[in-house]
This record gives C-alpha cells, structure tokens and sequence, in this order.
C-alpha cells in the first residue's frame, strides 16, 4: 500500500477559537504558529492520520494585556506546556462532504478524546502542478476539561467567561510524496 503524506500550508490555513464573555458576547482568538500533517493510505480519506500542534506563545485575540493572561498559568501556562496537540486517529465518512474527526486533543499537559466535524473542500492541483486538499473543522471543547478553570464573577453577579470554547480551523494540505510501505 502507498502511504500518502501531506502537509500543512500554513499561508492558506488559520485556527480559531470562540468563548464567551460575560455570556453576553464573543472573544475570537487564533494561534498564528502552527504546524500539521496528514498520513494517508493511497488517496483514502478514512485512513487519515492527522498530527497538529500550535505554539501557546502564538495566541492573538488583538489585546496584548488579555493575551498575556492567556499565556500565563491561569489558562494555557505556555511556560510549562507550550504547545498544544491534536493527533488524529479516525475519519468517519458521514457523507460525500462531511466527515466526523476523531482523536485526542492535548492541552496543559491533559489529554482527552474528542469528535470533531470535517467539512471536504476537494481536492485540486495548483497552478504548480501541486494536489491539494481542504477542509473546514469545527468543534467545542469544555476547558475545565484541560485545567483551565480560571472564573471570575462580575459585581453583579454575571459569570467573566464561558466553559465551552469553540474550534474553527480551515486547514489546505499539500501533497508531498507517496512511497511504497515496506512489507516484510
């Protein structure tokens, strides 16, 4: 069997993630360092393996003093565990477009699993002759689940900040080779 490896193009990919504030709004922030790759036997989707991890110290909400505190050991404690990671084990086909993700995603030094949903972009080559592939994941994540419980309530007894975290990432892979799996 022919394994199929692909990477991440980080210039056209961007991971983001929701919360909300005061429960009234939305924060979006986003990780601007970032790495992934894909395994795949032959062109077969399903077999997908996916490793992805992002720089903590990378995370921008567009206020330095909020991103800062995000760093620090209240949140994802970049000193201690600077990266997070997803490594993915199982994609489930659901339809010709849409997939269920499932694999272990690790922050703060806690791994739990959970099911992402996949959206297929397609797949076409570039100008360059190069095979692409894209796909839109979206998810949600508690974050006491990970050690991040930091909670503070307003003077008027409003809660500061939401449990669930959404994940919205759109990712292009760019084919890199295909080499025959040694059988012994």
């Amino acid at each position: 069997m022919k394994t199929t490896k692909w990477s991440l193009d980080p210039t056209h990919s961007e991971i983001h993630f929701k919360v909300k504030h005061l429960m009234i709004s939305t924060v979006t922030g986003q990780f601007n360092s970032f790495e992934g790759t894909v395994e795949t036997d032959g062109n077969d989707l399903s077999t997908a393996k996916v490793h992805f991890s992002a720089d903590i110290n990378s995370i921008s909400t567009n206020n330095e003093q909020r991103d800062g505190h995000l760093k620090a050991g209240d949140f994802f404690d970049a000193e201690n565990h600077p990266k997070l990671s997803f490594v993915g084990e199982k994609l489930v086909k659901v339809d010709e477009e849409n997939y269920k993700l499932h694999g272990t995603l690790t922050m703060r030094g806690v791994s739990k699993q959970i099911v992402l949903d996949a959206e297929f972009g397609g797949t076409t080559t570039d100008p360059w002759g190069f095979t692409r592939i894209g796909f839109a994941v979206t998810g949600k994540v508690n974050r006491k689940d990970y050690g991040i419980s930091f909670g503070m309530v307003s003077e008027t007894g409003a809660i500061l900040l939401g449990e669930e975290v959404k994940i919205i990432a759109n990712a292009e892979f760019v084919m890199q080779k295909v080499e025959e799996a040694v059988v012994a």
